[in-house]
């Protein structure tokens, strides 16, 4: 639940953040917010269209091909985890500058208005899109697809909460602050979701396990308690890893977090 909350809470808040210059850069310019919607609109009809696309390739998949198709999922999801992280640690502030640029050209007459419906289309066809892939991701190490739904519920609205009231101009939050938390948080998903892609190729021998069992921990924390659970979501646990696991686990953590510390210097 809780990672599927992070996972929604920062795409929709990305996506708030986006509109919200967009409504604010063009405010008073007729026909700017339809443009804007129905961009959004759009985006978000492009994002379902591929969450039923990703649906109907799992159901297609049965015995070996699952375990291979989790682990593309999980892999590509860890890729895209932190390229996202480390991108918008070092573009964020640029990306804002442009899309304010664009708005202020399109209330002075100098940009079209299909320039504004482009931006929110593609603003949210994108962390929709995000948001879907990294959700399946989850789904191949979440049992609980209530507990799923309902996080993402809750980082839906939390999300787009935020993003009106820093629009509305209501709270002064420093989004550095909670850039790098977040940031922090998928980091480590996105070692856990890498470590898990590896132990799918493990199971079905496509990689060597290097070490069976490299310890065991069920006695102190089971996989399946709440806690252990929790654990295995956020950050892959697991209470008797391979040495495969651990390996790529560990070189996941350190080369995101070295090019997230070199981009934001």
């Amino acid at each position: 639940m809780l990672s599927a909350l992070v996972i929604v809470f920062r795409e929709v808040l990305e996506m708030s953040i986006i509109l919200g210059m967009l409504f604010a850069a063009t405010k008073g310019v007729a026909g700017a917010k339809r443009s804007i919607l129905t961009g959004a609109g759009l985006g978000l009809l492009g994002a379902l269209m591929f969450a039923l696309f990703m649906e109907e390739v799992e159901n297609s998949m049965d015995g070996a091909g699952e375990f291979v198709f989790n682990a593309i999922v999980l892999g590509i999801a860890s890729v895209l985890l932190a390229w996202t992280v480390v991108w918008m640690s070092k573009h964020g502030r640029e990306m804002s500058q442009r899309i304010k640029k664009v708005g202020e050209s399109v209330a002075d007459g100098s940009t079209p208005m299909i320039g504004l419906m482009l931006i929110s289309l593609a603003a949210v066809m994108r962390e929709g899109g995000e948001a879907v892939f990294f959700l399946f991701g989850i789904m191949q190490v979440e049992d609980d697809m209530q507990a799923m739904m309902w996080g993402s519920l809750l980082g839906l609205l939390a999300g787009g909460a935020l993003g009106l009231l820093l629009y509305q101009g209501l709270i002064r939050i420093p989004m550095k602050h909670v850039f790098s938390v977040m940031g922090a948080m998928l980091i480590l998903l996105a070692a856990g979701m890498a470590s898990q892609a590896a132990n799918n190729l493990v199971l079905v021998d496509m990689l060597p396990p290097v070490i069976d069992t490299l310890w065991d921990s069920s006695f102190i924390l089971s996989d399946e308690s709440l806690f252990g659970e929790i654990l295995h979501v956020m950050v892959g646990y697991d209470s008797q890893p391979s040495g495969m696991q651990m390996m790529v686990f560990v070189a996941t953590l350190g080369v995101v977090t070295w090019l997230y510390k070199r981009a934001q210097h």
